[in-house]
């Protein structure tokens, strides 16, 4: 196990390891809020009569709100820190769960996940820009993938534990007890995460080293022209476009379309559906460290990405087209365990850019990867739309379109201009 840089001291590094559990702790509650809808969108539909669009935006609008917000949770870690950014935002989280658990219609359960992405939006942020702080630069693809593996849990606790407790006490039962841990996850931040003041600037602007850190905090101006440095950068929009369709994909398929593939298509239970969901959590657990660990580095790296997304394309097609049960859980498998590339890209960003760029690069990262999401989900959900106005296999259609998006994604990230090598 890595040790952090920033401190010579045994104590001082246990202190790292548990500021990095609890930021990693309300990062795996986020994991769980962005898939409820992979299990709950047979109960909601049934409560409020929703179509497969209806459903879509829902299941959407989490990931929307959480990419839309990264940018100024990004200039609020650059200005305020990452302490103060998570401790001022995941209450939200907390009353849009609540929310969420009252909803009289489909219009307050929307905007119950509008509050919830919200609240969640810094939530992985936090984690990545404290590993680039306190952790050695070659470990960190390593680390990112560790944080990824045990966010994992709360796709854990999507499987068959949710379906389990909406079987038994109703979809609402479900997000009384997110809200319950989600508090209990803010209590543990609040008492537990702090920046000592050599170590409490530098933050989203990538900065790892204590006699950097003495540096001043940037302005609100600062932080916004950064970004807009980074975005004439000719490189970003290949790397963009690679990362707003990889994680989309997978979460598509988990978040949204997994349940009800089997329910509908296969006529399994929500207990058979939760079952599956949960071997996909627990294999998310572990697919991000193994990858992490088998990072090519930053001279193979990207020939890697360029390719092994086609293996994601694959097993969608093949999935659009399985008519037998065994041969869509392979898929849903294999996609779960090829997902893990995904922590490559991580590493790609911190590479691609300077060191004092790698916090906002990362917010900008991460905002293409959930608005990525969003619109997946969406345009997955408008095609379902459309196959079954014409008379076609919905699954078909929805499953045919990740494999297009991921496609052109990965074409993009190929032909687009590529970051000048690092002598």
């Amino acid at each position: 196990m890595p040790v952090p840089s920033s401190g010579p001291s045994a104590a001082h590094s246990r202190a790292i390891w548990r500021m990095l559990a609890a930021l990693i702790g309300c990062f795996a509650l986020s994991q769980a809020y962005r898939t409820t809808a992979g299990i709950l969108s047979v109960p909601l539909i049934s409560q409020f009569g929703l179509d497969d669009r209806q459903m879509a935006v829902v299941a959407g609008v989490f990931h929307l709100a959480f990419g839309s917000m990264q940018l100024l949770m990004g200039i609020g870690i650059d200005v305020f820190g990452i302490r103060r950014t998570i401790v001022i935002a995941f209450p939200l989280t907390i009353a849009g769960a609540a929310l969420a658990a009252l909803a009289p219609s489909p219009a307050v359960l929307i905007a119950s996940q509008a509050l919830i992405g919200i609240g969640c939006a810094p939530a992985f942020l936090v984690c990545t820009v404290f590993i680039a702080r306190h952790f050695p630069a070659e470990k960190f693809a390593a680390m990112s993938g560790l944080a990824l593996g045990m966010g994992g849990l709360g796709l854990i606790f999507t499987g068959t534990p949710l379906a389990w407790l909406a079987e038994h006490f109703g979809w609402r039962a479900c997000f009384w007890v997110l809200s319950g841990l989600s508090l209990l996850g803010w209590v543990m931040i609040y008492l537990r995460v702090f920046e000592p003041a050599a170590l409490a600037v530098g933050t989203a602007t990538g900065t790892s080293s204590p006699a950097r850190a003495t540096t001043a905090r940037p302005s609100l101006l600062a932080s916004l022209k950064g970004y807009g440095a980074l975005l004439r950068m000719p490189h970003t929009a290949g790397i963009l476009a690679l990362v707003f369709v990889g994680y989309a994909s997978f979460i598509s398929l988990r978040g949204l379309w997994l349940a009800p593939l089997l329910v509908d298509r296969f006529g399994q239970s929500l207990i058979f559906s939760g079952n599956v969901a949960l071997a996909l959590s627990l294999i998310s657990l572990f697919a991000p460290s193994l990858f992490g660990r088998m990072d090519p580095g930053d001279a193979r790296r990207r020939y890697w990405l360029m390719a092994f997304p086609w293996s994601l394309v694959l097993l969608f097609v093949l999935l659009a087209c399985a008519s037998s049960l065994t041969l869509a859980i392979g898929c849903i498998i294999g996609v779960a365990i090829c997902m893990g590339y995904t922590v490559w890209q991580y590493a790609d960003v911190r590479s691609a850019y300077p060191s004092d760029m790698t916090g906002r690069a990362m917010a900008l990262f991460t905002m293409s990867m959930f608005l990525g999401v969003a619109f997946m989900q969406w345009l997955s959900g408008q095609a379902a739309s459309w196959a079954e106005q014409h008379g076609h296999e919905k699954y078909a259609a929805v499953f045919g379109c990740i494999a297009a998006m991921i496609a052109a994604g990965t074409l993009a990230y190929t032909l687009l201009p590529k970051p000048a090598r690092k002598p």
